[in-house]
């Protein structure tokens, strides 16, 4: 092997490491983030969890976060919750510190 190869090698493996930890980061903040929501819909632990691995699910309907966005703000709001995008926006990026702390605890 060429000092090359290797080369390519160990940024082919650091891309992959970096991209598996930014899927594992955003499932979890989404994790987080279903639990936030259901707290303020004041949802029992059991649903609590069903709804947190539904907004995880829901991150793959398209690329990027306006669908759990969305789907966060509809919810909350057919539950009686005052909110809006805004409130949700800040709320994604205070899970997505947590999940990073969290994740970077654990390893």
């Amino acid at each position: 092997m060429t000092t090359f190869d290797d080369r390519e090698r160990a940024f082919e493996t650091k891309f992959a490491r970096d991209e598996e930890m930014a899927f594992r980061v955003t499932a979890r903040r989404n994790r987080l983030l279903g639990q936030w929501a259901a707290g303020l819909m004041k949802l029992t632990p059991e649903e609590a969890d069903a709804y947190a691995k539904a907004v995880v699910h829901a991150e793959f309907e398209e690329a990027g976060d306006e669908d759990v966005i969305r789907k966060l703000v509809g919810d909350l709001t057919a539950a009686g919750v005052d909110i809006d995008d805004a409130r949700v926006r800040v709320a994604l990026d205070e899970q997505m510190v947590e999940a990073r702390r969290q994740l970077m605890q654990s390893e």
